[in-house]
């Protein structure tokens, strides 16, 4: 299928709204701590989730310090505020189905702030299971063809490690696997010398929805505005935008 692959989907959004340094620190510590709470663990060798939000935390340069702050306060050994993790759902323009995963410590502020930026930016809010029955939870390993062995030997190493999935995109290769095969397989690339560019857990759209010229700013305004709530934490979208629009959005 022609268009827009997840794999670009995520390099538009991840250069958008945690481009502030300030703002990535803030989202990591909560996602740590959420982490260490739901693991019942501060080691990240025993909790995989853990471990993947210190990676994170790691990739933007927050203090190790901060790190262990967060950990603690996750597991009780620190007081701090006590997060609970949200999803709402909704819809973009063009009919793009949003899934929005929050992370607060006041949900009635955070779906106020979710409501706000949708109802001015042409989206609305829709009710539980209105859109989250579209999205499968997935691992997803983005793989640099280049410096990469052939694309038969990315296949087999990725299959005979656990992945469910392999597909060619651009220069990259997209490798999907169950969520909590996702370390194994990361690893399990890197052992071999495969270049990993990035491994994430996410909920993965079963279908795309192909966006025009007309509504693609504006879906692409309205995601990266939620993402930059600072209680949002993921923003997952369905939309399918082809490349000629992109470059023309990009220029």
């Amino acid at each position: 299928m022609g268009g827009h692959s997840h794999w670009a989907n995520i390099k538009h959004k991840k250069g958008a709204a945690d481009a502030k340094r300030g703002k990535a620190w803030t989202k990591c510590s909560r996602e740590i701590s959420i982490a260490a709470k739901l693991g019942a663990s501060g080691d990240p060798a025993s909790n995989p989730r853990l471990r993947k939000a210190m990676d994170d935390a790691k990739a933007v340069q927050m203090p190790s310090d901060t790190i262990k702050r967060a950990i603690m306060r996750g597991t009780g050994e620190l007081e701090g505020a006590a997060f609970e993790e949200l999803a709402y759902e909704g819809y973009a323009p063009g009919g793009v189905a949003l899934l929005i995963e929050c992370t607060s410590d006041n949900r009635n502020r955070t779906r106020t702030d979710i409501h706000t930026v949708m109802a001015k930016n042409g989206g609305s809010l829709g009710a539980p299971n209105s859109v989250a029955w579209m999205f499968k939870p997935k691992g997803l390993i983005i793989v640099n063809q280049a410096g990469a062995p052939s694309e038969d030997a990315v296949m087999e190493a990725a299959l005979d490690l656990g992945a469910e999935d392999f597909k060619p995109e651009d220069d990259v290769y997209e490798i999907y696997t169950a969520p909590n095969d996702l370390p194994k397989v990361k690893d399990g690339l890197a052992a071999k010398k495969i270049p990993v560019v990035s491994a994430e857990a996410g909920m993965f759209p079963d279908n795309l929805v192909a966006v025009g010229e007309g509504d693609a700013p504006k879906v692409l305004k309205l995601v990266e505005l939620l993402e930059g709530l600072d209680d949002v934490k993921n923003v997952w979208a369905n939309f399918d935008i082809p490349d000629t629009v992109m470059e023309k959005i990009a220029a």
